[in-house]
């Protein structure tokens, strides 16, 4: 995996009737707080003596600056009041992610002055965003060592990831979708015309001759790479050939989305890929994913295109794994079972779980290729980008971990808090039997992300909206 950065433009405010110094104690101390978390700052500390915007004839060039220096949002903290003129034209101009905070008020003084009235300052910066119409991201003024303001800040550079992550979305397509599965249908066009979102299509014939081609030319490479998988999976159930056919896959899909800087791979992974390569694909897509490639089957673009989101939520520290929703647990009513033939990624699985490579047990020619494990429980979100008559949405939830029994392929049950909410939420729609899950609990990030993404519509399972924005708030 990847870990994924968030440049952040830092452009603290003050206002002329207030305290400076207190205005430039705060930015000094905000600015250290974020830089002890890792984050990358573009600040103005060249644009005068103080670092902070308070002039609208400032707004040109430090919105220049943040444009050459490609931030992917901007914050402005209030330091004090703020000058709302200023920071609302930053925001605007700058068309990106816009975080709104100022630290908590101290008392006041014993003559009963106030030094700083920083929420005051935000009250108004908020009302000129809306006359703008610039989306933007609050949190509750709160004192500067507290857990809401590190929580918060932590949320809206993982929203802002994902935002990063959607705007450029590029997603490789291998061949057509399964003829009978009218399910996965996407309209390329509105997806451009929408979102930006580009699809790069091949065929399975393109694929084929990649792979061959790889079996011929990089012997070494492939005998080295059969060699690893060799030392973390069993490969009783697969033939040396097919085995070495699954690895050369793995390399030419690498070898594509690398050249083409795919997010993500959408592949029709049955049953004509049979016919041609005479293996499933599946643990080769187990694979790319580890690598933060989510490859998705089915040709599912939506699919691929939620993969892509969980994973920049959790800003590409751990994988993602694409699955249907299947069957409901035999003995809890609010657990269900997460599978798939074998896309899960090797390092989710399960500390007791055995990894192997075998044949599919419901395709009719059992071609090898298919991974088989459990993965790790704990805490996970569920989600699924889709659409039906131009209109978009995100489902989005929290589910964690459980026991049950053993399956073929790669899977995992979960359990949630109200079962039949999920299902009528799945049922009513718009989406399907596949859905992306991760590690952690990132359904407030997901929720904050649709607020930068026009005409995608958060629909949160549980917790509800009204849990979610509670979260946020604290």
């Amino acid at each position: 995996m990847f870990k994924q950065s968030i440049k952040l433009g830092f452009a603290p405010t003050r206002r002329e009737v207030f305290s400076r110094e207190e205005a430039g104690k705060f930015r000094r101390l905000i600015k250290e707080k974020l830089l002890s978390w890792g984050v990358d700052l573009v600040d103005i500390d060249w644009l005068n003596e103080e670092g902070l915007l308070y002039d609208q004839a400032d707004v040109a060039k430090v919105a220049r600056k943040f444009i050459e220096e490609g931030v992917d949002a901007v914050f402005s903290p209030h330091c004090n009041f703020g000058s709302e003129d200023a920071v609302a034209k930053l925001a605007r101009v700058m068309d990106k992610p816009f975080l709104l905070w100022g630290p908590r008020d101290d008392a006041p003084l014993p003559d009963g002055s106030r030094t700083r009235d920083s929420q005051c300052g935000l009250f108004a910066t908020s009302k000129i965003l809306s006359r703008y119409g610039v989306p933007f991201t609050y949190i509750t003024n709160c004192w500067l060592d507290s857990s809401t303001f590190e929580k918060g800040c932590k949320n809206f550079l993982a929203a802002v990831a994902i935002v990063k992550a959607f705007r450029s979305l590029r997603i490789g397509q291998i061949d057509t979708r399964p003829g009978a599965f009218w399910s996965v249908m996407a309209n390329e066009g509105e997806l451009l015309e929408k979102y930006g979102i580009e699809i790069i299509p091949i065929t399975l014939a393109d694929l084929a001759g990649w792979t061959d081609a790889i079996l011929k030319n990089r012997t070494a490479e492939v005998k080295d790479y059969v060699a690893d998988i060799k030392t973390r999976v069993k490969v009783d159930e697969i033939d040396a050939e097919s085995l070495t056919k699954v690895a050369a896959l793995k390399m030419a899909m690498q070898r594509w989305a690398e050249a083409e800087k795919l997010s993500a791979v959408a592949i029709q992974c049955w049953n004509a890929l049979q016919d041609v390569l005479g293996i499933m694909p599946c643990f080769a897509n187990a694979e790319l994913t580890d690598m933060g490639i989510p490859v998705v089957c089915e040709t599912d673009i939506h699919g691929a295109i939620t993969a892509v989101m969980l994973q920049a939520a959790r800003m590409g520290e751990t994988p993602v794994f694409f699955a249907d929703v299947t069957i409901r647990h035999p003995e809890n009513e609010n657990g269900e079972l997460l599978w798939h033939c074998g896309p899960f990624p090797y390092s989710l699985k399960a500390e007791n779980s055995e990894a192997a490579i075998g044949k599919h047990f419901i395709m009719p020619d059992h071609c090898p290729g298919v991974a088989e494990w459990e993965i790790k429980g704990g805490d996970v979100t569920i989600a699924r980008f889709d659409g039906v008559r131009g209109e978009y949405s995100l489902l989005m939830g929290h589910a964690r971990g459980i026991k049950g029994p053993k399956n073929r392929g790669t899977y995992l049950w979960v359990e949630v808090n109200d079962w039949p909410l999920w299902e009528e939420k799945l049922i009513r729609g718009p989406y399907i039997h596949h859905v992306a899950g991760i590690h952690g609990q990132v359904a407030p990030v997901l929720y904050e992300a649709c607020r930068y993404i026009p005409g995608l519509k958060p629909d949160p399972v549980d917790p509800t909206e009204e849990e979610i924005k509670k979260i946020l708030r604290r």
